[in-house]
């Protein structure tokens, strides 16, 4: 059901946030309402945005390489990341209902493209996880694998739930500092740690992906290296991605190729044994 109920409000279970609605209320994604007592994900059957993306796109470079992945995401998300590079989607709660389309109907259209897998991105997929649940059992009946891309912040019941249903999650570490993932980004760093290691734990393919905004310096580039050498494993693949300006961060330059270098190499200290410079031409 991906909710409690306390007293005259329900307990989203989804993400991190926890939100406590009143009948009518909608939390912090802009998505997910109390209607009637219950849960309703308002977006479930409603893409924002759909494509066939090369897999690498995501980026995944470790898990079915060289093959397409229907991609799609709603609108909606559980942060407010100022750098958003899709906040035209993200940062938003208003959709068109002109094009429903089912869980069965997404697996023929993965089928139509020739995609081995979906993949469920572009927002924030936690959010509209009650809509990914239904498509993941319909692709699996199929021999479809189901892809997350995510900031990491999901709820640590569905934490637990997502191997049932999901094979392979990029997750984002934005930064290393938990004061700028409390008041920018309205996140948790020790939530998202802690989900990458039980997900790596409980089997998915794990890859970590680190836009490099302007606040990362060498500290927490080594910080996360650290993390991820000790905590997932020095095969964990790490996309260092180049950053341009965007949405609310519109000062300043794109990421210096010297900075992804240095941050490389840092990785390579660490004995990362795949790490991957993004967004670079």
């Amino acid at each position: 059901m991906f909710y409690k109920t306390k007293g005259d409000k329900i307990i989203c279970q989804l993400c991190s946030h926890y939100c406590q609605l009143k009948e009518g209320q909608t939390g912090i994604c802009g998505v997910n309402a109390n209607e009637d007592g219950n849960l309703t994900c308002k977006v479930y059957g409603y893409p924002s945005a759909l494509h066939v993306d090369p897999i690498e796109k995501k980026p995944l470079y470790h898990f079915l390489p060289h093959t397409n992945t229907l991609s799609f995401g709603t609108v909606g998300c559980n942060f407010k990341c100022p750098f958003c590079q899709n906040w035209q989607i993200s940062q938003t709660d208003k959709f068109s209902k002109e094009n429903y389309i089912s869980p069965k109907e997404m697996v023929r259209l993965a089928l139509h493209h020739h995609c081995p897998s979906i993949s469920y991105t572009y927002n924030e997929p936690t959010i509209f996880f009650p809509y990914i649940k239904d498509i993941a059992i319909e692709a699996k009946k199929v021999g479809l694998k189901n892809i997350m891309v995510s900031n990491g912040f999901m709820s640590k019941e569905l934490c637990e739930e997502i191997p049932n249903y999901i094979d392979a999650i990029n997750i984002d570490i934005k930064s290393f500092d938990k004061s700028y993932y409390k008041k920018s980004l309205k996140g948790d760093l020790d939530v998202v740690l802690a989900n990458a290691k039980t997900l790596k734990q409980k089997g998915l393919h794990v890859e970590i992906t680190t836009l490099m905004i302007p606040s990362i310096d060498e500290a927490q580039v080594e910080a996360i290296a650290k993390f991820i050498s000790s905590e997932l494993g020095t095969d964990t693949p790490w996309h260092l991605s180049a950053y341009h300006p965007d949405f609310k961060m519109l000062d300043g330059e794109k990421t210096p190729l010297e900075t992804l270098k240095k941050a490389y190499n840092i990785a390579k200290k660490y004995g990362i044994q795949n790490v991957y410079l993004g967004n670079v031409i």
